[in-house]
Order: structure tokens, then C-alpha cells, then sequence
């Protein structure tokens, strides 16, 4: 299957996501799991059919592992990712799903499922938002940057100001187009790669700089965490990741 189909299975899935949130009466927790929302399940269980039919193996976060591995193409899914805002209708929250071949990242899309705005990337392709193409901030100084993150750092790190809005793909994407200059995990908090590869992917491709902050491999195929940086620039981002006591 190739880069443009794939792209047109993710976007028939965020469809199905949002017909399936749209019937939904009641979003609140789940009662299986702290944290799982009952548009978490209904928004997966929209999701899985699409993504099985198109012959692809999934790793989701509500579902875990399923589907077809022999096909050699893995669909890593956040159905809805700041499901939190979700339920307390704060517009923003997302469908993050990032397709990896043998190679890593191949095809990533996170769209706002209240806004309805779309971020993509095919690898070697670049990033657009809305079918325009997008960029980093560039911002290279700790001060003069403003930094999302997840968790709670222990020290103020030196950046100009931050912002905690609670869905890690979106804030990716917002690193991608400049919005802010840098996305990081803080404290104890990490991620795992349904929160972060489609997002990561989008800023590669947009041209801003992911790392891990343990060195550790980021495009992972399972359900293990991991500390991601994104920034605008790698010079920002060594200065972020400098900051061990964050």
C-alpha cells in the first residue's frame, strides 16, 4: 500500500472516530482502567475496523496489539489523545495514528477532532497543516522559548514560559508550526509512542528535532515509555535536555 492510500485510511479513520463521538451520549470514565473514558473505547472500537480492513497490524492504546503483523505495516493509535479535555470540553484533543514500516515512521496524521484541523507527514514528503506547508519557530535560546510539557518539573529550567495543554500529539505539532518552540516530558512523566510518533514524524518532517532524553530509541513498536524532547532547533533542544533536574 502506498504513502497516499495509507493516508486515506487514516483520514477514513478520524472520520469514523468522529461519526462514532457524534452518537455517544455519555463521554464519561470508562470504569475499567483510571483514566479511560467511555470516548476512549467507543472512539477504538470505531477505529480497529478501518485500520484490520486495510490489512494493517495495530498497536493501540485502548486495545493493545492486534491485527495482521505478516503485512509488515504498524499502525501505532491514540484513538483520542487528551481524551481528559475531551470530557471537560477543553477543544483540544486529537486522533494521533502513525503507520511504521521496516524502516521506522512512514506516514503520520493527527487531527484536532474538535477543531477539525489536520497535521500530516509521509517520510521524505515533509508536514502540512490543512494541505500547507509548515515550519519551526527556529528559536535556538532556552529564555527566549516558550516550552510545552507534560508532568511537573522540579525547578524553574530558565525558558521564557511554558504551557501544559494536555495532548501530547497536538503539541508536537505545535513545535512543527512554530506555535511553540519545544515539547518535553518534565519530572517523572513519560510517554508512550501512541502519544508521540505521529506527532513526531509531523516535526521531523516540518523540520524541528526529536530526541529522547535517556538516549533511548523513539520509534517503538510496543507498549514501553519514553522521554521525548521536540524543538525548534537541536541547539534548543541539547539546552532542554541539559536540564536533568527538570
Amino acid at each position: 500500500m502506498d504513502e497516499v492510500r495509507l493516508l486515506q485510511v487514516l483520514d477514513d479513520v478520524v472520520a469514523a472516530v468522529l461519526h462514532a463521538l457524534d452518537g455517544l451520549e455519555e463521554w464519561g470514565p470508562s470504569g475499567i482502567r483510571p483514566g479511560q473514558y467511555r470516548l476512549d473505547l467507543a472512539a477504538d472500537g470505531a477505529a480497529l475496523p478501518i485500520l484490520h480492513g486495510a490489512g494493517l497490524a495495530v498497536l493501540s492504546e485502548e486495545s493493545g496489539p492486534t491485527g495482521n503483523t505478516s503485512s509488515g505495516l504498524l499502525a501505532v493509535i491514540d484513538p483520542v489523545d487528551g481524551s481528559t479535555n475531551a470530557h471537560r470540553g477543553l477543544p483540544f484533543y486529537a486522533t494521533s495514528i502513525c503507520v511504521l514500516d521496516v524502516e521506522g515512521p512512514l506516514v503520520g496524521l493527527v487531527v484536532n477532532l474538535a477543531t477539525g484541523t489536520r497535521f500530516a507527514a509521509v517520510r521524505g514528503g515533509g508536514a502540512q497543516r490543512d494541505d500547507h506547508t509548515i515550519a519551526p519557530s527556529g528559536c535556538t535560546e532556552l529564555g527566549s522559548a516558550i516550552v510545552g510539557i507534560s508532568g511537573f518539573p522540579g525547578r524553574h529550567p530558565g525558558w521564557a514560559q511554558f504551557r501544559a495543554l494536555g495532548s501530547a500529539a497536538l503539541e508536537f505539532c505545535a513545535v512543527a508550526e512554530g506555535m511553540i518552540d519545544a515539547y518535553m516530558v518534565a519530572g517523572q512523566s513519560t510517554l508512550f509512542g501512541w502519544d508521540y510518533l505521529a506527532g513526531m514524524l509531523i516535526c521531523t518532517e516540518a523540520g524541528a528535532v526529536t530526541i529522547e532524553r535517556g538516549g533511548a530509541e523513539l520509534a517503538v513498536r510496543d507498549q514501553s515509555s519514553r522521554r521525548p524532547i521536540a524543538a525548534a532547533t537541536s541547539r534548543l533542544a541539547e539546552l532542554l535536555n541539559e536540564e536533568d533536574a527538570v
